[in-house]
């Protein structure tokens, strides 16, 4: 009893063969950019690690400081990921949110502080036009 292979599928669109072309591309693509991108990872991963190790704030019965505790992590991490984003990011569009992200945050910090009475945070530069891919 001899076997035979079922027949191949055949692409039933000429774009589709295109579409399957483009997605191979974008995987290669993604995999050789795996090792461009190791330092916008790891900075993201230190961000997100500080992160949440502050928000395991302990609970103090005050729920107001309790948030403020919690959210002042989540925000820095934010920034520290938008930081990530202007040195290594290279659309504009998106280093402008990054931007805005830093300053909003920035903001929704102090005001929190302010909020429940505790001592501003630092100032600190606003974020600038740095080239892309610099430290």
């Amino acid at each position: 009893m001899t076997h035979s292979l079922p027949p191949r599928p055949r692409l039933r669109h000429p774009a589709a063969a295109g579409l399957a072309g483009a997605l191979l591309l974008s995987l290669a693509s993604a995999l050789q950019a795996g090792t461009d991108e190791r330092p916008f990872l790891d900075a993201n991963d230190a961000a997100m690690a500080r992160m949440m190790a502050g928000m395991a704030a302990k609970p103090t019965g005050d729920v107001d400081r309790d948030f403020v505790a919690m959210m002042e992590p989540h925000h820095q991490g934010a920034i520290e990921m938008a930081q990530a984003e202007l040195r290594y990011g290279s659309n504009e569009q998106l280093r402008r949110i990054a931007q805005e992200i830093i300053v909003e945050q920035q903001q929704e910090i102090a005001a929190m502080q302010l909020a429940i009475n505790a001592p501003l945070p630092p100032s600190q530069p606003s974020p600038d036009q740095a080239t892309p891919n610099q430290p």
